[in-house]
């Protein structure tokens, strides 16, 4: 009988902590307690070069302060693993992985990866910016994701639910993707690349800081893929080319972003549109047409005051603008079995239009508090939706909503002791949907060593109901859900970072949670139609352990394994696109100091069961990058080849799919240059 996966994690840390003990019982590091709690002491030089963590708090702490397990994604990480995508980043990291339907791609986190979710259940920010739209509470990842990634500073990924200082979608976790600044520019760069299918990008930028106190980072970028043929047996018919979708794959992206700085003031904009055909003959229709596709585009303009006085008080101060447009083009066959084909046009929409703005203050007290107050309001200005042929014109469905939302939250970060913090959180939220909702979280964190930190983790988290299950309505398959309310989420989580010597860093967590009202599409036995209802339970158990490393030379890298069981409640079921087993290897290698490194990835993932009941096969995939800086002054060029050994593999399909199983690319490359001057 196996032993439950909590029980095998408490046997783990307990012999991990043993042997993380023993060193500094041996060399009495009690007696030298640390001045600040968890923080790297001078033996650990080589992890301080890793920033510090903003988007745990709300305000910059120490990941050993952090209220959360945290990893974070430097820009040299991004370069010298060749990652492409936001989707390429979180498939590397611990506990996370991704799936991908040849049109958008879609977060797994913590054994819960819903095939179809727009990704609702996880927080996407761009330096403190919501992504998630307020349509479909989409956080865009794959080539949909609006920011070149050569603009990231860093990506920080906090795991578990933290709605009590940031709301809906806070659910499994946030990722805070901070951008550049002009200074680490300092003048112009230009960047091109080339790969497999066809795919070219080029992106131009400048940045820099100026005598007067403005800063200022501009950019521009262009990608395009001609994509390739694919096969599906699930369509295959004389009438669509034996199930061959022909130049069906292509994708197209543009956009443009600047950051402009002026003492306490930020003004950041961001444009973005992507253009992606749609290959798999989804949602019923005709294979093998190019029309088939999707439109999305979104624009963002942010106004941030964010000033520090001189009695520890902060204080930070937004107001933003964001507009989101979807637009799908879908050809259907309205022809009966004894008429010729009728192909038509029909088009499906979204269009979000919204305001809002953010006010905090953070105040450190006697010493020992550190105190923060946050009130938020947003104004849905146009939540509109639409489904209608287009020739001959028939009008399915048509709605826009407007709605007021606001929230207010506290947060105290209490020293205890010098060894001991606890921080504990509530927010509350208010929608006209549904009503309002309270959030708490808790953390007690102890730092018995200066290499040792043990965090035990409560939160709470809920996903409010968005417009497109509440209102979507197309008139032959489903109907409005207007009387859902929140999916909530109760997490208790155990975790132990250790500092084993110079060199190595040992993550351990354990955590269980229970999701009450999720969220599911179902049929009413009344009338035949879809409908989403509050109807299911996930109880979920797990862990992970993380081994990094960092050597003088350069060597650096990290080893993780995680294990995972989320079942439906009811059934006692493991969950569809829910793997059991994942570990991942991610090494840098110099082979010239300073110059030239190699970059090999390793990821593993068990099977996953299908909407059909099958299951996916095991998942092992191997990228290899090769990158070199410096090959003359401010030229850096790369190689990457992902899936090595062109293993074949396949994620899950959705609801809207024939294919039960969407197989992924084989062996493909990129070829990068980048020079600055």
């Amino acid at each position: 009988m196996a032993l439950p996966a909590f029980t095998i994690f408490v046997a783990f840390t307990a012999l991990a902590a043993f042997f993380s003990l023993l060193p500094p019982l041996l060399a009495n590091a009690q007696s030298d307690p640390p001045s600040t709690p968890g923080a790297p002491g001078g033996e650990m030089v080589l992890f301080q070069e890793i920033p510090s963590v903003y988007a745990a708090s709300r305000y910059e702490q120490n990941l050993a302060e952090a209220p959360s397990s945290v990893t974070i994604i430097t820009a040299s990480d991004i370069k010298k693993y060749g990652y492409r995508t936001l989707a390429d980043i979180l498939q590397s990291v611990r506990g996370f992985f991704t799936t991908y339907d040849r049109n958008y791609a879609y977060i797994g986190a913590r054994g819960f990866g819903r095939p179809g979710d727009f990704n609702t259940r996880v927080l996407l920010l761009i330096d403190g910016h919501r992504v998630n739209d307020n349509i479909y509470d989409m956080a865009p990842i794959g080539t949909e994701f609006p920011l070149d990634l050569d603009l990231i500073d860093r990506v920080e990924i906090i795991r578990g639910p933290t709605s009590s200082i940031y709301g809906t979608n806070a659910f499994f976790g946030v990722i805070d993707v901070i951008t550049r600044r002009g200074r680490d520019l300092k003048g112009a760069e230009l960047s091109g690349e080339a790969g497999s299918f066809e795919a070219y990008k080029g992106r131009i930028s400048y940045g820099n800081k100026y005598s007067n106190g403005i800063e200022m980072l501009l950019s521009g970028s262009y990608f395009e893929s001609q994509g390739h043929d694919l096969f599906f047996k699930e369509l295959g018919s004389p009438a669509n080319k034996r199930g061959i979708a022909h130049d069906c794959d292509d994708d197209k992206a543009y956009g443009l972003f600047s950051k402009i700085s002026f003492h306490d003031f930020t003004l950041e904009s961001l444009y973005h549109s992507r253009e992606k055909g749609i290959p798999t003959g989804a949602w019923g229709a005709v294979l093998n047409d190019a029309r088939t596709r999707t439109i999305d585009d979104q624009y963002t303009l942010d106004l941030k005051f964010d000033h520090g006085f001189d009695n520890q008080l902060g204080l930070m101060a937004r107001v933003y603008y964001d507009h989101r447009l979807y637009d799908g083009h879908y050809i259907y066959d309205y022809a009966t079995s004894a008429s010729p084909p009728n192909p038509v046009l029909n088009k499906d929409y979204g269009y979000g239009d919204w305001w809002g703005s953010e006010f905090q203050l953070t105040k450190k007290l006697f010493d020992r508090h550190k105190l923060i107050l946050g009130l938020e309001y947003v104004d849905n200005r146009h939540a509109e939706q639409g489904n209608y042929d287009v020739n001959p014109y028939a009008l399915y469905f048509h709605n826009d909503k407007d709605s007021q939302n606001y929230a207010f939250y506290i947060q105290d970060e209490y020293r205890i002791f010098r060894d001991v913090i606890l921080n504990a959180g509530v927010r509350y939220d208010h929608f006209e949907s549904f009503g309002g909702t309270t959030s708490p979280r808790v953390a007690l964190m102890y730092y018995p060593f200066r290499q040792t930190a043990i965090k035990l983790l409560y939160g709470e988290a809920f996903r409010a109901p968005n417009a497109y299950e509440l209102y979507y309505y197309d008139g032959s398959f489903s109907k409005p859900s207007p009387d859902l309310h929140p999916e909530k989420i109760r997490t208790y989580e155990l975790v132990w970072e250790q500092y084993l010597n110079d060199s190595f860093r040992l993550t351990t967590v354990g955590y269980h949670y229970d999701i009450d009202d999720l969220i599911s599409l179902q049929m009413d036995p009344a009338d035949g139609f879809l409908v989403f209802r509050n109807i299911d339970k996930v109880q979920a158990e797990g862990f992970e352990a993380e081994l990094e490393g960092k050597w003088p030379e350069g060597f650096e890298g990290r080893i993780s394994y995680a294990f995972q069981e989320a079942k439906d409640e009811q059934t006692g079921r493991l969950l569809t696109n829910s793997p059991r087993h994942m570990a991942k290897l991610n090494v840098i290698v110099p082979l010239i100091k300073e110059r030239l490194f190699l970059g090999p990835q390793l990821r593993y993932m068990s099977s996953r069961k299908t909407l059909a009941d099958k299951e996916t096969g095991d998942a092992f995939v191997a990228d290899l990058t090769l990158f070199a800086q410096n090959l003359t002054k401010g030229l850096d060029a790369s190689l990457s080849v992902y899936n090595l050994l062109g293993r074949k593999y396949g994620d899950p399909g959705s609801e809207e799919h024939v294919q039960d199983i969407l197989f992924q690319d084989g062996r493909t490359f990129r070829f990068k240059v980048t020079y600055s001057f």
